[in-house]
């Protein structure tokens, strides 16, 4: 059984997230969606918040597993057995980035394959970041994340709003 890690902060998902996870999906016989935290970076949506926003938009996918980890990408990789790291590609900055990284997850194992993904026309230009920004000015984030979490995430970042963080 081939089993891929897709990992990502995922704060929140968006569409151009569900595409990747979808296809994905569809390549490998287990496909684990890892929210992965980053200490560096100040989230609108805690871990089991962006896990429990993800097993409701992949409810639907029989092969798909969520599951959130605060350590180095390679060991979850190790202690799962996988096979390969999945990785969403939006422009030539994430690829530098993400080719830097999958350099040192091969120098880390040897065996960590990293299959990159290019997000489809909407998620070329979409990230997180945005979504969240739109939605801290009530736009309009509809065709940006999946319909069934969109009022969660409004919700999130009105509440990261008012604590002001």
């Amino acid at each position: 059984m081939r089993t891929a890690i897709y990992p990502g902060s995922f704060d929140p998902v968006t569409c151009g997230h569900l595409d990747i996870i979808k296809r994905a999906a569809r390549l490998f016989d287990k496909l684990i969606v890892l929210v992965s935290v980053n200490p560096t970076k100040s989230s609108c949506f805690t871990p089991n918040e962006r896990v429990d926003l993800i097993k409701r938009v992949t409810r639907n996918i029989s092969n798909i597993e969520v599951d959130s980890y605060d350590g180095l990408l390679i060991d979850y990789f190790n202690a799962r057995n996988a096979d390969v790291i999945v990785k969403g590609l939006r422009a030539m900055s994430d690829f530098e980035y993400e080719f830097q990284m999958a350099l040192v997850n091969k120098d880390l194992c040897y065996d960590a394959e990293t299959i990159f993904l290019c997000a489809d026309a909407v998620g070329t230009f979409l990230s997180s970041s945005m979504v969240k920004q739109i939605a801290m000015f009530d736009g309009d984030i509809s065709s940006y994340v999946p319909s069934e979490i969109e009022a969660d995430i409004k919700n999130g970042v009105k509440r990261l709003r008012q604590t002001g963080e």
